[in-house]
C-alpha cells in the first residue's frame, strides 16, 4: 500500500517551519480526532496525521525522510542501514501535551495512547449558555428572574464515583490503558487505548450505582434566583460562576453564562446608554411655541418648544438615559421634533391659511435666496 507523502498529509509545504507544521498539525487533529469526527475514516486519518507529525516535527527524522522518504523507516534501507529508522515504534513519542493544548482538560478526550491517561484527573463541568427575554423596562432597571434549567450534577448516592466497593481493574491493572501492537510498514506501531472494562479510571466497582448507573452524575432540574443588573442591553452576557454542569473526579462546576434578548419599547430607540425620542407636534406649535408634556424613563416632563421651531430639531435631557452597567452614569435623553401636517382642514382653517399665504415672506433668507436664484435664471 502506497503512503501519502507526509508534507502532503500535514498540507504543508517541503521548507515548511516547524511552527507551521505544529499549527497544521493542531488543525488536523481537532478536525479528525475519533472523538469528535464521526465519520468512518476519522481514525485512519488521524493516526496519518500523528504519524506524520511524529517524523516531521523531529529534526533528524525529517533529514531522514527529505533524504530517503519512507523507505527512511524500513529495515534493511539505504536509511536503515545509516543508522535510520527501522522497526520505528511511535509510542516513544509523547503527543500528551500537545493533545492538552488543542483540547483542553476538560474534554475527556482519549488520545489514542500517546501521554498518560486524562480519566482520573480532576476535570471542570462543562459551561452552559442560555437565553433570557427581558422587557425593556427590565433592561433599563434591572430586575430578578427565575431561572429553570436541567444539569447535570454530582450523584448525591455514589458522591460521583459510579459504584461501591472500589477495587483495581483486572483487565488494565489499575493503569486505566491497553496497549496494542500492531506491525505496519513504520514497524511497529504501539497505541494505548481506554480501558473498556474500567473505562479508563482504572478501578472497578463491586456494586454499580443504581441511582447513576455508574455514571458518577445525574441530571436535575434547578431553579435559579438571577438578579439582572439595570442597563443590560441585547446580546449581553451574565455569568454565573460555578452554577454550569458539575466536575469530574472532584473537578469544579462550570459556569452559566445568559445571553439577554430585550424587547422593543412603543416609543423609545436605544443607542448604547441613550435614549431617543420623537416627539410629534403640529405646525401652529412649532409655529408659535407651546410647552408639550413628553414621557422620560423617570417621569414625564414639560419640555418649553421655542416659537419658530423646525422639523428635526433635537432637544438634549441630561442624564434622562439609562444607567451604564458598569459605571453607573446615566446616559441622556435626545427628543426630536416631528412636524405632523394635517390630513384634513375645515373651512375656517383654509381661510386662515389662504391669509397665512398672503403674508409677505419674503424676509424670510431661505425663501428670498431661492427667489433671487429664480429671477436670476428666467
Amino acid at each position: 500500500m502506497n503512503k501519502r507523502d507526509y508534507y502532503e498529509v500535514l498540507g504543508v509545504p517541503k521548507n515548511a517551519t516547524d511552527k507551521e507544521i505544529k499549527s497544521a498539525f493542531r488543525r488536523l487533529a481537532k478536525q479528525y480526532h475519533p472523538d469528535v469526527n464521526k465519520e468512518v475514516d476519522a481514525e485512519a486519518k488521524f493516526k496519518e496525521i500523528q504519524e506524520a507529525y511524529a517524523v516531521l516535527s523531529d529534526e533528524n527524522r525529517r533529514k531522514q525522510y527529505d533524504q530517503f522518504g519512507h523507505a527512511a523507516f524500513q529495515n534493511g534501507t539505504a536509511g536503515g542501514a545509516q543508522g535510520g529508522f527501522g522497526g520505528f515504534d511511535f509510542s516513544d513519542f509523547d503527543f500528551g501535551d500537545i493533545f492538552s493544548d488543542i483540547f483542553g482538560g476538560g474534554f475527556g478526550f482519549d488520545f489514542g495512547g500517546f501521554g498518560s491517561s486524562r480519566k482520573n484527573k480532576a476535570q471542570r463541568g462543562k459551561d452552559r449558555v442560555i437565553g433570557m427575554k427581558l422587557t425593556f423596562e427590565e433592561a433599563v432597571f434591572g430586575t430578578k428572574k427565575e431561572l429553570k434549567i436541567d444539569l447535570m450534577d454530582t450523584c448525591d448516592e455514589c458522591h460521583g464515583k459510579g459504584g461501591f466497593g472500589a477495587k483495581t481493574c483486572d483487565e488494565c491493572h489499575g493503569s486505566g490503558t491497553v496497549t496494542k501492537e500492531q506491525r505496519t510498514i513504520l514497524g511497529v506501531y504501539a497505541t494505548k487505548t481506554t480501558c473498556s472494562k474500567c473505562g479508563g479510571k482504572g478501578e472497578i466497582f463491586e456494586t454499580t450505582c443504581s441511582k447513576c448507573r455508574g455514571r458518577g452524575q445525574i441530571k436535575q432540574r434547578k431553579t435559579l434566583e438571577v438578579k439582572i443588573p439595570a442597563g443590560v442591553d441585547e446580546g449581553n452576557q451574565l455569568r454565573l460562576a460555578g452554577k454550569g454542569e458539575a466536575g469530574i473526579n472532584g473537578g469544579p462546576n462550570g459556569d452559566i453564562y445568559i445571553e439577554f434578548t430585550v424587547g422593543n419599547h412603543p416609543l423609545y430607540e436605544r443607542e448604547d446608554d441613550d435614549i431617543y425620542l420623537e416627539l410629534p407636534v403640529t405646525i401652529t406649535e412649532a409655529i408659535l411655541g407651546t410647552k408639550k408634556e413628553v414621557p422620560t424613563l423617570y417621569g414625564n416632563i414639560n419640555l418649553v418648544i421655542p416659537a419658530g421651531s423646525q422639523n428635526g430639531d433635537k432637544h438634549r435631557l441630561k442624564g434622562k438615559g439609562i444607567e451604564n452597567v458598569s459605571s453607573r452614569r446615566k446616559g441622556d435623553m435626545y427628543i426630536t421634533l416631528k412636524i405632523v401636517m394635517p390630513e384634513k382642514i375645515s373651512r375656517e382653517q383654509k381661510k386662515l391659511l389662504e391669509q397665512l399665504a398672503k403674508t409677505d415672506l419674503d424676509n424670510n433668507y431661505d425663501i428670498k435666496k431661492f427667489n433671487d436664484y429664480l429671477k436670476k435664471n428666467r
